[in-house]
């Protein structure tokens, strides 16, 4: 016999040696855990960020040097009717006067009334770190709140940046505290209906967590190379989860298997690793790919998502191959304990005759079309997942803006009256402009002369108050100016305004000015801009996922048709994701089923991340599967009986994993912005897809159908087969005879 492979060796290893293997990985976990505390995280700048002319327009701003404090306004409109000056007067005066004693604030305007005269707002500028201005803004919203209970007929509100921050900083940590709180207590309670016993349920729970716990730490070491966004340690948690209890899950369930057909712990443990095992390796791998093409993105968020998902996949699967063996070796039996009696008499594995597992029945009678007719089976269900994708054709990206917040806060609704009576506080463009020190005078000019022409377009809002404010640096390189907008940022005007700002505007006011360098940045235009960003990206690291996860595949499995198909399906099931989040969120008939307003595009950097972990996640149940149906080809069956026999021994432990998946993501599409509910409703939607259709119905009948074509490969690729296992599984009986 051969040696052993590397899982197999590494898993006896561990169950003959439980306890150090487990010190090991505590050892593990607590040392990259603690590392990473102690080194410190480093965070991606403005100059990590910059994409596009928004990201130009941005680092001429920050070479600048301004030094900017945070804004926040009183804003004074009417309850009913037309607002009476001399009451707004007297609240305005009152709410200068108590503000100037407030702590944090360093200066108080003039009041300005609206163009209409039917708003008064107060502008206050604070003190301190901009950054941080939200955490100290409650002290001038309280004393708001005092100049409203004096004045109570007329509505005195607070606005602005930072108490905008404040308010959904209140809002989205609730939603994420909440998700959090239910993500542990639904993961748990469908691995308990998954095993029947709690032990059991819980061991891939502890996996997932400490693998999590153990990226967390080595990402913050990785960010000193890779620069980190504050993505990434919730896209950690989502996929460490995710892989970790699928892992534990495969391994586990293979392991409860073997012990039924009446095997010793260790070798239901060693069967595990060689079959279980190896498939967690394949998938671990694919996953890793997946995301290693986010670098190719060339984009700071992208490059620290993909840092952060490698770590923790890398992590889950050394943990699957090192100190879940030793677990299961050390719990023996007991993991089977203690047992929910009604759940453990529908999960737990039985034998069947000759110590075979007993066979199941639902899936049998879910194959039978697959296997009866597969080529009708493939054409109608192949059809209906084209149908779902085809809406992908007309898919349109955009960033939400600020009309995409939620307005359950009076921060929000305060917001909307502001930018109703001052436009100019509403959506703006950043006109961005370098050049020599003694050109500023011209700049200056040009500048004004760019916002005269500006304020005559209906396409642009004048500025408020005093004209046009151009801010200048200190050495009078940089010159900035804000022309506003009165349209939302998403909207096709804003757009229009973007462009003519860009292609007209800015470059005939700035001819002839030597050495002059300039850009157009702004929320419009970040969202622009990322979206070309997207789509010029999106073909290459596709192209790379798809080649380098085909080379894992064909070497795997020693079968380029193998590796052909997988890709194919794994596309076919990303393209009608993609299909049914464009057909829910670019109209508006699921608004009140799901709890939001259209925003008529996807959030753009869902697509490339939808892609990338969608393959990834998929990839783990086609390796899975496909290893089951090569188990039954290498002990003799036929084709047929081997893809029934794959794919119904399968069938529970992929249900199950993608139940838990599905239950995880389906708990985003609660949160209350627009991005994540997209992202929940895509990850879910996708799982449950790919779980059914995908590896229930079209990859038997594809496999069905191309017969023993399905492992063909050129005479380099073949290898020596594996040794078999001790005793060949048995075909369902229902399913040998459906010929």
């Amino acid at each position: 016999m051969g040696r052993r492979p590397v899982t197999v060796r590494l898993a006896r290893w561990s169950a003959e040696h439980p306890w150090r293997a487990i010190a090991l990985w505590v050892v593990f976990v607590a040392v990259c855990f603690v590392g990473g505390n102690a080194a410190g995280l480093n965070e991606a700048t403005d100059d990590d960020q910059a994409i596009g002319e928004f990201g130009r327009a941005q680092l001429i701003v920050d070479s600048g040097g301004f030094h900017e404090l945070a804004t926040e306004n009183v804003l004074i409109t009417p309850r009913t009717g037309t607002l009476d000056p001399a009451a707004a007067k007297a609240a305005a005066d009152d709410a200068t006067a108590r503000l100037r004693q407030v702590e944090g604030v360093t200066s108080v305007g003039a009041p300005m009334p609206s163009r209409d005269g039917n708003a008064v707002l107060v502008p206050i500028t604070m003190s301190g770190d901009p950054e941080t201005a939200a955490d100290r803004v409650q002290p001038l919203r309280d004393t708001t709140a005092k100049v409203q209970e004096a004045h109570p007929a007329l509505r005195v509100e607070q606005v602005g940046g930072p108490s905008i921050g404040k308010a959904l900083d209140d809002t989205l940590g609730k939603d994420f505290k909440r998700a959090e709180l239910l993500s542990l207590p639904v993961t748990l309670a469908i691995l308990i209906i998954a095993f029947g016993a709690l032990i059991a349920a819980g061991v891939p729970v502890l996996l997932a967590l400490s693998s999590v716990a153990a990226a967390m730490g080595l990402s913050t070491l990785a960010s000193h190379l890779v620069p980190a966004t504050d993505t990434t340690a919730s896209v950690i948690l989502l996929i460490g989860m995710a892989v970790g209890v699928d892992y534990s899950l495969f391994y586990v369930r293979r392991e409860r298997e073997e012990r039924a057909k009446g095997r010793s712990g260790l070798d239901a443990v060693e069967i595990a690793a060689e079959t279980s095992g190896h498939a967690v390796v394949v998938s671990g791998t694919a996953v890793i790919i997946s995301m290693a093409g986010l670098l190719l993105a060339q984009d700071a968020i992208f490059s620290s998502l993909a840092v952060g998902s490698i770590l923790v996949v890398a992590v889950a699967v050394i943990g699957s191959l090192t100190v879940l063996p030793a677990l299961l070796a050390k719990l023996g039996r007991w993991v089977d304990r203690p047992r929910v009696p009604l759940l453990w008499r529908l999960t737990a594995p039985r034998a069947g005759r000759h110590g075979q597992p007993a066979r199941p029945r639902f899936w049998p009678a879910v194959l039978k079309p697959a296997l009866r007719a597969p080529l009708a089976t493939l054409v109608v269900s192949v059809g209906l997942l084209l149908a779902l994708a085809a809406p992908a054709l007309g898919m349109k990206l955009k960033f939400p803006g600020m009309e995409d917040v939620p307005r359950t806060t009076a921060a929000m609704q305060a917001y909307d009256r502001l930018t109703a009576a001052f436009p100019s506080n509403g959506t703006s463009h950043t006109v961005a402009v370098k050049a020599p020190a003694e050109q500023a005078d011209r700049v200056k000019a040009a500048l004004t002369g760019l916002a005269d022409r500006a304020a005559a377009d209906p396409l642009f809002a004048p500025a408020e108050g005093d004209g046009p404010k151009i801010k200048v640096s200190a050495d009078r390189r940089v010159s900035v100016l804000e022309v506003a907008t009165p349209y939302a940022s998403r909207t096709d005007e804003a757009s229009r305004s973007l462009h003519e700002l860009r292609q007209d505007l800015v470059p005939a006011a700035l001819k002839g000015i030597p050495g002059v360098e300039y850009a157009v940045g702004g929320g419009v235009a970040a969202s622009e801009d990322y979206a070309d960003h997207i789509w010029a990206k999106l073909p290459l690291v596709a192209a790379f996922v798809l080649a380098l996860t085909f080379l894992v595949m064909a070497w795997t499995f020693r079968s380029v048709v193998v590796a052909l198909t997988s890709i194919l399906l794994n596309l076919l099931s990303a393209g009608a994701a993609y299909g049914l989040l464009v057909l829910v969120f670019q109209g508006s008939w699921a608004e009140g089923l799901l709890g939001f307003t259209s925003m008529d595009a996807i959030v753009t950097w869902l697509p490339m991340f939808l892609f990338v972990v969608l393959f990834g996640l998929s990839m783990d149940y086609h390796v899975f599967v496909v290893s089951r149906i090569r188990e039954g080809i290498r002990q003799g069956m036929s084709n047929k009986d081997a893809v029934a026999y794959g794919i119904t021994s399968s069938a529970g432990v992929v249900t199950s994993a993608a139940i838990v998946m599905v239950g995880v993501f389906s708990i985003f599409a609660t949160l209350s912005t627009i991005d994540f509910k997209q992202l929940g409703i895509g990850l879910a939607a996708a799982i449950l897809l790919d779980a059914t259709i995908i590896r229930a119905v079209v990859l038997p009948s594809l496999m069905t159908l191309l017969g023993d074509a399905n492992w063909w490969a050129p005479r380099f690729l073949r290898g020596r087969a594996a040794t078999p296992p001790a005793e060949p599984p048995a075909p369902a009986p229902e399913l040998v005879g459906a010929r």
